[in-house]
């Protein structure tokens, strides 16, 4: 009796020490894993409406078209050629400049790229020749010139926003009023380069000051055996302000 009370009792002994033992046996494996750390939270900043700087921000999805109503002055820098026999000297023919509305509409396909179309009504132009036998106002001339150009815009300083361009225009003669026998009809394509800038109100509104340079030719004839075949170099500096509204 008295060696299975001391056998249980060394057994009861030997579990309690083994436990024991393993409870501050160090691990083999690998070691646990450490509670993750939340990422931190990033916060943007939006832009708001009343932000002028809007568009550059927020990307190219808003304010993809931009709509100007400018006043233009438009000044050829008129030469021509000389005729045979005189009737025309050169760089004797004249046309006054003209103040004139314009419509422009610019889609933007991304912030810095877009394309512009220029609109306008007839222009009436003054012709006059200062020498020779045809010398004095020999009547006036009517042309409408649509243009399109592909603009490059830099980003933002400050509410200014520069821009540079560079396009085709068509000189379209649509009236000639000239003495009997003499016509400028040619209608002709011609290019162009532009600089100018807007300015930004806010979100939507803009003020644009604008300047471009046109390249166009034309030709002047008669039917009155003078031998007038002259060609004309219309070349129309166009100086412009405005306001605009982008959509």
């Amino acid at each position: 009796m008295l060696k299975k009370i001391l056998g249980a009792t060394l057994i009861v002994g030997a579990t309690v020490a083994a436990t024991g033992v393993l409870a501050q046996a160090p691990t083999t494996g690998a070691p646990a894993p450490t509670p993750a750390t939340a990422a931190p939270v990033q916060t943007t900043t939006k832009a708001t409406s009343t932000d002028p700087y809007y568009y550059d921000r927020a990307g190219p999805w808003y304010g993809n078209v931009l709509v100007r109503l400018r006043v233009v002055n438009i000044d050829p820098d008129a030469s021509n050629n000389a005729t045979a026999g005189g009737a025309i000297p050169e760089d004797s023919i004249s046309i006054d400049n003209r103040w004139a509305a314009e419509l422009d509409i610019s889609y933007f396909f991304t912030p810095n790229f877009a394309l512009e179309l220029v609109l306008t009504y007839p222009q009436k132009h003054d012709v006059s020749i200062t020498s020779g036998p045809l010398e004095g106002s020999i009547g006036s001339i009517k042309q409408l010139p649509p243009s399109l150009y592909a603009q490059w815009h830099f980003p933002f300083a400050n509410g200014f926003k520069p821009y540079v361009g560079a396009g085709i225009t068509y000189f379209w003669i649509t009236s000639n009023d000239l003495i009997d026998g003499v016509n400028i009809r040619t209608s002709n394509w011609g290019w162009g380069l532009q600089a100018g800038v807007d300015y930004a109100l806010n979100r939507n509104w803009y003020l644009n000051a604008d300047v471009k340079k046109i390249w166009v030719d034309t030709k002047v004839t008669d039917s009155l055996g003078l031998g007038v075949d002259a060609r004309l170099e219309v070349d129309p500096w166009v100086y412009g302000v405005g306001v605009g509204y982008r959509f």
